[in-house]
């Protein structure tokens, strides 16, 4: 891994096979990767970035993550969505916008992609701030998505407030602290959306100075105690920005995720899970 965990911020990747649009604004489209080799179509997966939902980060850090997927063979979307700083973005549109692009975007990259892409809800990947996106799409529109895969995920939107994250992101993502608009706290915060009905696993890094790991362990816990299928993976070497880095210690892990959510999944076929 580089000396620098946040060199795979700026890391340069190969452009992608097609931009989609699943809406008007500018920032309402993904791009996509097509899946390496002949093998059978695949769910989608649908990268979700993070850098605590502000507008200076956006899909174009993931290129390398999604680069390292598709040539894992799975077709792979990198949505993009409004963000705070932008006149638009923050509550509501930042929330809409990912549950759009996930309701639109299998059948976008099915059109795009022909013969790649399977039917049925995307499999989704967040990171940190899109860890949170991941868990909230999947709790407020559990049909459109066929599992998460949530790395280092801001799991908690109330505590994360209180503990002033990256100096007030959730209040810029919500308009405030939970005392100030608790409805908006209480239909975006995954740590008041359990029970959860997609399958879901979370993993987290020990040594992760952005999102503390306690939030995902309560996360975990809570959702397991509503009956939720969710599985925590902590790897304690590990920081914040390995997770979505093919080149660092704890990518394998990552991939052996996605892998298991993959084979959960009951259109799967033998010969897609023998890859």
């Amino acid at each position: 891994m580089s000396a620098d965990p946040r060199a795979v911020l700026t890391q340069p990747s190969p452009p992608p096979d097609a931009t989609v649009a699943y809406g008007n604004h500018p920032d309402q489209l993904a791009d996509l990767r097509r899946p390496a080799g002949t093998g059978p179509a695949r769910p989608l997966v649908v990268v979700v970035h993070g850098g605590f939902w502000r507008a200076e980060y956006d899909r174009g850090h993931t290129g390398p993550m999604a680069t390292a997927l598709a040539a894992l063979g799975h077709p792979v979307a990198q949505l993009e969505y409004r963000r705070t700083g932008q006149p638009d973005g923050g509550w509501p549109n930042t929330l809409a916008d990912v549950l759009a692009g996930v309701a639109a975007l299998p059948g976008l990259a099915a059109a795009a992609l022909p013969g790649r892409v399977a039917p049925g809800p995307p499999i989704l990947v967040g990171h940190s701030a899109g860890g949170h996106l991941a868990l909230y799409a999947a709790a407020q529109a559990p049909a459109s998505v066929a599992g998460v895969l949530a790395l280092a995920p801001v799991a908690d939107l109330a505590e994360a407030y209180r503990l002033d994250l990256d100096g007030g992101a959730v209040a810029a993502l919500l308009g405030g602290g939970p005392a100030d608009v608790p409805e908006r706290y209480a239909a975006t915060d995954p740590s008041a959306l359990v029970p959860f009905r997609p399958r879901t696993v979370v993993v987290h890094g020990g040594l992760d100075q952005q999102v503390p790991l306690a939030i995902s362990r309560s996360w975990v816990a809570a959702a397991r105690a509503a009956g939720s299928p969710a599985t925590l993976i902590e790897l304690p070497e590990c920081e914040h920005f390995g997770l979505i880095s093919p080149t660092s210690a704890a990518w394998p892990e990552v991939v052996a995720a996605l892998r298991s959510l993959h084979d959960d999944l009951p259109t799967i076929d033998a010969e897609s899970r023998s890859r």
